[in-house]
């Protein structure tokens, strides 16, 4: 009978089969090194300052206004011309006011027979109260004055309102200036036949100046509200004063593709007169924010940020941006960075907090 695993010399073969089983599977269990991986980084460099923006324009008034007759008719005064200054409430032209005269005769003379028509009514319902109070007449005939004169006054009041817009008509006929300014365009001649709404005479309004640019869309994008700009004189740059952006057009020109801007003047001297060219000098001075390049941010939940490498060990960490703006190529920080740290800006989705990364110019093994 053979005794197998009792066997003394059994057991001195498997033990040492074991223990390097054993051993193998210890060795399994030893992590891999990860991977180097290649970065591609840049430093971060501080900020500079960016060139002032020029542009040339003209001078307009703050506010403009086209003063046209709410009626039609032939015209036969227009006292001022181009370039004269009228005050507030000067009469500035007049229509002819021959028909509108005779609408306004003819609604006095129907508020005179109205009011005729009412006092016969109003008596003959005195007559019918009195009589009603001796009960001499019937109620239905006291009634019947009663609403008689009713209808009398009722048409008293449509002739009266008739008269007032007979009377508003011919008012009609004067155009007066509703403000003083200066005469910068006519639009009619004395003699002309002209229609309701059509302008006779263009008024600059002396409240305020404006300089008026066609810049392009990049630089309209810089000139946002309120944004200071200094103005100066095309033929005597030494003469400026400075101006607030007061309107941004929101579409381009169909034709020349740029947008308009209009620069509201501060106190501006008389040199600026309306039409004069003049040059706009946007001052962008230096930059506090951080330009870095957008294919650098990370999204990690709700915060954004950047893979920064410390140059010592070549591992990279997390810092949280604070971003003002993001366009396709750039992106503006405003803090969690500081001018000469190093970021990666290529492949940062695939790394994480401590890893090792190979720089550029460097082999690591």
């Amino acid at each position: 009978m053979i005794r197998g695993s009792g066997s003394p010399h059994h057991w001195k073969f498997a033990v040492p089969v074991s223990l390097a089983f054993w051993c193998a599977a210890c060795e399994g269990e030893v992590k891999v090194p990860e991977p180097i991986r290649s970065a591609r980084v840049i430093m971060v460099e501080p900020p500079a300052r960016t060139e002032d923006i020029s542009f040339a324009g003209h001078i307009e008034p703050q506010d403009q206004v086209s003063l046209s007759f709410r009626i039609g008719g032939r015209l036969v005064e227009r006292h001022p011309r181009i370039g004269m200054t009228v005050g507030d409430g000067e009469v500035v032209a007049r229509l002819d006011p021959e028909n509108e005269l005779n609408e306004l005769r003819s609604a006095r003379a129907a508020v005179t027979a109205a009011e005729g028509s009412l006092r016969q009514a109003d008596n003959q319902f005195q007559r019918q109260r009195h009589l009603l109070e001796r009960n001499i007449t019937a109620r239905a005939d006291f009634e019947a004055a009663e609403q008689a004169r009713t209808a009398a006054q009722a048409q008293v009041d449509v002739a009266q309102a008739q008269l007032q817009t007979a009377e508003d008509v011919v008012g009609f006929t004067t155009l007066k200036a509703d403000a003083p300014g200066v005469v910068t365009a006519v639009g009619a001649e004395p003699g002309e036949v002209i229609a309701a709404g059509r302008m006779i005479v263009q008024l600059a309004r002396r409240n305020g100046r404006d300089a008026i640019f066609e810049v392009p869309a990049d630089l309209a994008r810089a000139a946002s509200p309120d944004v200071e700009v200094v103005v100066s004189l095309t033929s005597d740059p030494n003469v400026t004063v400075r101006g607030r952006v007061r309107e941004v057009a929101p579409q381009a020109d169909p034709v020349t593709r740029t947008f308009a801007i209009r620069v509201g003047l501060i106190d501006p001297p008389q040199s600026f007169r309306l039409g004069t060219a003049v040059s706009g000098t946007l001052e962008r001075g230096v930059h506090t924010a951080l330009a870095i390049p957008s294919t650098a941010l990370v999204r990690r939940g709700q915060d954004v940020g950047v893979w920064a490498v410390d140059p010592s060990t070549t591992k990279v960490f997390w810092r949280t941006l604070d971003v003002i703006s993001t366009g396709p190529a750039t992106t503006l920080v405003a803090k969690g960075l500081a001018a000469g740290d190093i970021i990666v800006t290529a492949g940062a989705n695939l790394l994480r907090d401590g890893q090792v990364v190979r720089l550029p110019g460097t082999e690591q093994q």
